[in-house]
C-alpha cells in the first residue's frame, strides 16, 4: 500500500463498492437511503410500497416492482462529503448469484448488509466467499435493529466464526426492538440518536466526551445506559479495535448497527467508507497489473443489460474504468474485434434517471449504449491489446429446452436468447443434433424472469420444457482430440453463444468417463470471459 504513488485528487476521492446481501436483509432500502443522504433523490420509496407511494428507485424491471425483488445489478453514482460514490446493487436472490459474482469484479469493497435477527445466511456466506477470493475489504452493516434482534455479542461471534474474519465494532447499539434508540459511535465517542417520527429525516449526533460524560443521562435512560457502559467496557477488551490496514487486505470487518428503514446508522455507514475505505485499486490483466493513476484510459465490461429502455431496442454495457481520465466523444480501441469505437454518448447513473456523463475518472461506472458489439469480459483501451482476467462464467445448474408456442417466429427467438446470452442472463446452447435451443440457469426463477422477458420485449410467448440433461461442461484440449470427441459424441455435444464446445451430461458418470476414456481433453465448469 505505502509505496504507490499518490493519486491524482479526482481519482483519490472515489468510491467505488458493491452492496451484498441475503434476500430480505434491507439492501435496497439502504441502497434508498444511501441515494437520499448523496441528494440524488428526495424521497426515498419503499419496496413494497402502499398504493401511490414512491416505489424503490434502483429496481427498474417490471418483474422486481412487482416482486419486491432486484434481479438485476444496476450503477449509482452520487456525491457524498466531497466524495464520489459509485454504488452498485446486486440481486440478494440466489438464483441471480453469477451476476453478483461478476459485479464483485468491478468494485474495490463491499457492505455485507445483515439482519439483527438472523444473523450470517447461507446467500451472505456465499458472496462472502467470494469478496474473500479478491480480497476485497468489506464493511459490515447489522440492519433492522429497531426489530427484536439477538444478543450484540452473539451477532459479532456468529460473524467471526462463520466467517473468519475478525469484526471490530463502529458503534454499539442502545437498547433493542422497540427499546431502540441509537448508537454509541465507538470510533468518534458520539452519541447517535434515532428520530422515529420522520423516516426520511436524519437523525442528530451528540458529541461526548467518552462514556463517562455526564450529557449521556440526559438522553439515555438509566437502566440502558448503565447496560451500554457494561457492554461497550467488554467490547473493547474482547474486541479487536478497528486497523485500517488489517481491513484494506480484507482480514478485518468494521460492523455498524442500525436501522435503514428508519434511516439510522446509514450516514455513519457512509462516512466509514469515505474515510476508510479504498480508493481505485489496480485491476488485473493477463500481462501486467494496471494502476488507476496510469495516463491511458483503460475499462472493461462487467455487465451488460439489454432494453432499459424498452422503446429503443437498446443495450447499454456497464464499465469499469480501470485507469485514466475520461472524456465524452474519446475514440477507444474494442481490443476483442481490434476496431476503434468512438464513446459518443456514454451515460452515468443517477438513480432511475440516466445523463450523459461528460467525463469520467478511473474507479467511475459508465453505461456505453451499443446494439451487441460490447460483450461481458470486453477491454476497451487507447490502443494497448489487453485483457482483464477473473470475469467468469458459471456452468449452468439447470437446463430446459425452450420453443416458441408459434413455429413462425422460431427466428426471432433465436435473436432474442442471443441477445440474453451475451447480456449474461443465460447460457444458451445449440445442439448439434436436432433444432430448438437448450437454455441454461443457475437458479430456478431465471426461466421465469426470461420467459416474461421474452414476451414482455420481443412480444413472443415461449415454453421452457424439461431437458434430458442435466449440466454443462466446456470442453478444452488439443484442437484434433476435441474434433474426434466431438463426431464421436455428437448427440452430447452443443455450442454456446461465443461457438466454443460444450459437452451436455445426464449424470457425473458421463463426466468421469469421459475424464477415464478421454485424458487429453479438460471438461471445465467456469470459463474465463475474456477475448
Amino acid at each position: 500500500m505505502t509505496n504507490r504513488p499518490s493519486l491524482p485528487p479526482e481519482i483519490a476521492r472515489r468510491r467505488t463498492f458493491a452492496i451484498i446481501s441475503h434476500p430480505d436483509a434491507g439492501k435496497t432500502t439502504l441502497t434508498e437511503k444511501f441515494l437520499l443522504y448523496g441528494g440524488a433523490i428526495q424521497m426515498a420509496g419503499q419496496v413494497r410500497a402502499k398504493g401511490e407511494a414512491r416505489r424503490t428507485r434502483s429496481d427498474f424491471m417490471k418483474m422486481e416492482q412487482e416482486r419486491g425483488i432486484s434481479v438485476s445489478a444496476s450503477a449509482m453514482s452520487f456525491d457524498f462529503d466531497g466524495y464520489r460514490f459509485n454504488l452498485v446493487d446486486t440481486p440478494g436472490h440466489s438464483d441471480f448469484s453469477e451476476d453478483t459474482y461478476r459485479t464483485l469484479t468491478a468494485v474495490d469493497a463491499a457492505i455485507m448488509v445483515i439482519d439483527g435477527a438472523k444473523g450470517v445466511e447461507s446467500q451472505t456466506r456465499k458472496l462472502f466467499e467470494v469478496c474473500r477470493l479478491r480480497d476485497l475489504p468489506i464493511l459490515t452493516f447489522c440492519n433492522k435493529m429497531d426489530r427484536e434482534s439477538r444478543d450484540t455479542f452473539e451477532i459479532i461471534d456468529e460473524i467471526q466464526e462463520s466467517l473468519a474474519i475478525d469484526v471490530a465494532p463502529a458503534s454499539w447499539p442502545i437498547g433493542v426492538g422497540r427499546e431502540f434508540i441509537g448508537c454509541y459511535d465507538m470510533l468518534h465517542d458520539r452519541l447517535e440518536l434515532m428520530d422515529r417520527a420522520d423516516r426520511n429525516k436524519v437523525a442528530e449526533s451528540v458529541k461526548m466526551e467518552g462514556l463517562d460524560d455526564p450529557k449521556l443521562a440526559d438522553h439515555v435512560p438509566a437502566d440502558l445506559l448503565a447496560k451500554l457502559r457494561d457492554e461497550v467496557e467488554m467490547a473493547r477488551e474482547l474486541l479487536p479495535a478497528f486497523n485500517r490496514k488489517s481491513f484494506l487486505e480484507g482480514h478485518m470487518t468494521p460492523i455498524w448497527f442500525g436501522s435503514a428503514i428508519n434511516s439510522f446508522g446509514v450516514r455513519e455507514l457512509m462516512k466509514g467508507i469515505s474515510e476508510y475505505g479504498p480508493a481505485p485499486q489496480p485491476q488485473n490483466a493477463a500481462d501486467r497489473e494496471i494502476a488507476p493513476e496510469e495516463k491511458p484510459v483503460t475499462g472493461f465490461v462487467f455487465k451488460v443489460q439489454a432494453n432499459m429502455d424498452p422503446k429503443h431496442r437498446d443495450r447499454v454495457a456497464f464499465v469499469r474504468l480501470a485507469s485514466g481520465h475520461f472524456e465524452r466523444g474519446m475514440k477507444m480501441v474494442h481490443v476483442r474485434t481490434k476496431k476503434p469505437m468512438a464513446v459518443t454518448n456514454p451515460v452515468m447513473f443517477l438513480a432511475a434517471d440516466r445523463e450523459l456523463a461528460e467525463e469520467a475518472w478511473a474507479g467511475d461506472i459508465i453505461g456505453i449504449p451499443n446494439h451487441g458489439q460490447l460483450r461481458i469480459g470486453d477491454a476497451l483501451t487507447e490502443g494497448e491489446a489487453l485483457r482483464f482476467t477473473g470475469i467468469p462464467s458459471f456452468a449452468p445448474e439447470l437446463l430446459q429446452t425452450v420453443r416458441a408456442t408459434d413455429p413462425m417466429k422460431a427466428k426471432h427467438l433465436e435473436k432474442a436468447l442471443m441477445q440474453f446470452a451475451e447480456e449474461g442472463a443465460a447460457k444458451v446452447f445449440k445442439p448439434m443434433i436436432g433444432s430448438g435451443f437448450i437454455v441454461g440457469v443457475v437458479g430456478a426463477l431465471q426461466f421465469e424472469v426470461l420467459a416474461s422477458r421474452i414476451e414482455i420485449e420481443y412480444g413472443i410467448p415461449v415454453r421452457f420444457e424439461g431437458s434430458q440433461f442435466t449440466s454443462a461442461r466446456w470442453v478444452a484440449g488439443p484442437r484434433d482430440k476435441v474434433e474426434a470427441f466431438v463426431n464421436a459424441n455428437k448427440g452430447h455435444i452443443a455450442q454456446d453463444h461465443d461457438g466454443d464446445m460444450v459437452y451436455l451430461t445426464r449424470l457425473q458418470w458421463d463426466i468421469d468417463r469421459v475424464a477415464r476414456d478421454h485424458p487429453e481433453l479438460r471438461l471445465t465448469a467456469t470459463k474465463e470471459m475474456m477475448v
